[in-house]
């Protein structure tokens, strides 16, 4: 349960540990099952209540319900989500629905566009009232100083906002494939890139106490 009394940043209760391999597989998992059903089953197409489904309509229907039971478990297990992998996990639900009611695969093709907008806008509107609302979600892993949270918000909504307009581009005008393989590698890695780059940014403003000598 959420603790509503106080300061809940480090208390030994808010939150539990678990093996940081079991949680990387919980986080990753779906994603790359996702991606190798995909490649076995992309020339398929299977016959279900009269109705015609492509491999990857298929595919996207047993994700959904993968997903949430992997985030369920990451929420049982810590006692704790963050705001994107509940919004992840909403957006995956409607969107993945949609393709698979409609039977149509560019609604679960723009969820990661919707994704990017979604936190680049509240991002943006954080700054347009002079906050930072990355530093919310992201204080404990990387303590910066107040004008570093507000460089590095910004330069992450631009960035978020980037991705979506790339998401946009590859899925428009290219193969299901080739989305595919830049939804599951492309962005990930565009994301690993950009805060690698960061580097100096997290070094310039670091708010952590200078060690005495």
């Amino acid at each position: 349960m959420t603790n509503v009394t106080g300061d809940t940043s480090n208390k030994p209760s808010d939150r539990k540990d678990i093996n940081p391999f079991l949680k990387t597989a919980l986080e990753l998992g779906p994603v790359i099952l996702f991606f190798i059903a995909y490649l076995r089953m992309k020339d398929d197409v299977f016959t279900i209540g009269g109705t015609d489904y492509d491999g990857f309509i298929v595919v996207t229907a047993a994700f959904i319900p993968l997903l949430i039971a992997s985030t369920g478990a990451l929420w049982w297990l810590t006692g704790k989500l963050s705001k994107m992998q509940v919004a992840t996990l909403v957006l995956v639900v409607v969107f993945g629905g949609l393709s698979v009611w409609l039977n149509d695969d560019r609604f679960f093709k723009m969820k990661p566009t919707m994704i990017y907008v979604l936190f680049g806008g509240v991002l943006g509107f954080g700054l347009l009232r002079g906050q930072s609302y990355l530093k919310y979600v992201m204080e404990e892993m990387m303590p910066l100083k107040d004008e570093g949270w507000m460089i590095l918000t910004k330069r992450v909504a631009l960035f978020f906002l980037a991705l979506a307009v790339a998401n946009e581009i590859v899925w428009r005008s290219m193969s299901t494939e080739t989305w595919v393989y830049f939804k599951t590698f492309g962005l990930s890695a565009a994301l690993f890139a950009f805060f690698m780059t960061q580097g100096r940014l997290f070094q310039t403003y670091s708010s952590e106490p200078e060690e005495e000598a």
